[in-house]
């Protein structure tokens, strides 16, 4: 089974008037469920959520290739990657190194 990108959000039962409706349901409800965490329990909450759909999903190939598709443009944080952000990501400024 290849992973589906296109929009797949959905409801049993619910009829929605615009395809992004679904979608914007799910991430009210991501939302809510941060709301008034610490960093470090947003952060386990987040851990909790990719543990319980990977298992949903179950198929390995599938869950692979996610995870190739979600580290893209991810900027791994180490003593040669320039400042940081808030967040620990490493900036991409464009600028050499040293300079």
């Amino acid at each position: 089974m290849p992973l589906n990108l296109k929009t797949n959000f959905h409801e049993p039962g619910k009829r929605y008037f615009r395809a992004f409706s679904a979608g914007d349901d799910f991430y009210e409800s991501l939302i809510e469920a941060h709301r008034d965490l610490s960093d470090e329990e947003s952060a386990l909450l987040n851990a909790k959520l990719i543990l319980l759909l990977a298992n949903q999903i179950g198929d390995i190939a599938v869950l692979r290739e996610a995870l190739q598709l979600a580290r893209e443009g991810v900027v791994p944080l180490s003593p040669k990657s320039g400042p940081a952000d808030a967040k620990g990501l490493a900036l991409q400024t464009g600028a050499p190194e040293g300079t």
